[in-house]
């Protein structure tokens, strides 16, 4: 690995370990007989961080990656079935480590924070939305934003405008998104700050919602819409609602959340705070490190030069262009019972000399 995901890795595994042994009480429950798996908790959730960050979408891939790279520092690595199943335990676990990362970030303390929705697909035809196990909570229909139908879920976020993850909740396509916020904010009440503001779009706009925030201490930032009063703050809403798209796109862009993989609600949820937790680490990581560019900047660690044994490639990576043109050349192929060299297109196949003292078949 390299140094900066070295030092990432280790810094994260020693903070969920010392959290977990503070709160045990975040485990995921286990039968009192049976024999306890030799990955404990806090090198699953640092796998499934690392997995994450190098933006390995299958489990399989991850670990074989994993069991050439990363066998000095988890010895003890899962099949994929045994990998996939106990991601899908902790996740209680991994939403009171998301509450921990973002506390230890210093852009946790901003006085602004930003609250947006987006869809996250999780089938492409109605049929397979009809047969998924998400059948009633995820819902079918058209997406103008993707001019296309699919099926799939919302995930409602609130974050800093440095990409902060706050809280995360996912509710489906037709879900209140002013009731997702304040069962987002309800989750912990030290995120009721007095002199709070968030900034939302028109879709957050009700009396009601707003009068709950303003007794909380919090202020509400919108658009104004057509027939109100003109609001304050007209001019700064345009910069934020870019910030919070370009939120949604590193997740989705860098950090495959489009490709998730999960079927079932414990894997969706999973797989969604996976890469919310790692999205709070490489902002910590940075920030801690005093890292160039944006806070959220991914690209030192999901541009890893994946060092490989000789003779094998990375997952999706492809040859040279001279390597790729001297293996067309050099390809072997059957034509007629003749084994020939491919050559460059316009020049006639030599015969390859036999070995077979019959000659050619």
């Amino acid at each position: 690995m390299n140094a900066n995901l070295d030092t990432l890795a280790t810094t994260r595994y020693v903070r969920i370990d010392d959290a977990l042994k503070d709160h045990p009480a975040w485990a995921p429950e286990r039968p009192a007989i049976g024999i306890p798996p030799k990955l404990t908790d806090a090198e699953l959730i640092t796998l499934a961080i690392i997995q994450a960050l190098l933006v390995f979408t299958s489990a399989a891939q991850f670990l074989r990656h994993a069991r050439a790279h990363l066998r000095p520092w988890f010895p003890c690595l899962p099949q994929r079935s045994g990998y996939n199943k106990r991601l899908r335990n902790p996740v209680v676990l991994m939403q009171h480590l998301m509450a921990v990362f973002r506390r230890d970030c210093e852009t946790y303390h901003d006085d602004l924070w930003l609250v947006d929705s987006t869809p996250v697909e999780c089938g492409r035809s109605r049929e397979t939305a009809k047969r998924s196990d998400l059948a009633g909570w995820a819902s079918y229909g058209y997406c103008a934003s993707r001019s296309r139908f699919f099926g799939g879920l919302r995930l409602h976020l609130i974050c800093t405008p440095s990409g902060l993850p706050i809280a995360a909740a996912l509710t489906g396509d037709q879900g209140d998104e002013r009731a997702a916020a304040i069962a987002m904010l309800d989750t912990d009440p030290a995120m009721y700050r007095p002199g709070q503001k968030l900034k939302a779009d028109k879709g957050y706009r009700s009396a009601a919602f707003e009068a709950e925030l303003n007794a909380q201490g919090i202020t509400l930032i919108r658009p104004t819409r057509k027939g109100e009063k003109q609001r304050p703050g007209r001019r700064f809403l345009q910069p934020f609602r870019q910030i919070i798209e370009s939120v949604n796109q590193t997740l989705k862009a860098q950090l495959d959340l489009e490709r998730h993989g999960g079927r079932k609600a414990e894997g969706v949820c999973a797989r969604v705070l996976q890469r919310l937790l790692a999205l709070t680490t490489a902002i910590w990581h940075n920030g801690t490190t005093s890292q160039p560019g944006p806070a959220r900047h991914l690209t030192p660690y999901d541009h890893q030069p994946r060092s490989t044994p000789l003779g094998t490639t990375h997952p999706g990576s492809r040859p040279p262009a001279r390597a790729a043109t001297t293996l067309l050349r050099m390809a072997v192929c059957r034509l007629g019972g003749v084994a020939t060299h491919r050559t460059s297109p316009g020049t006639k196949p030599r015969p390859a000399a036999s070995t077979d003292p019959r000659g050619p078949l």
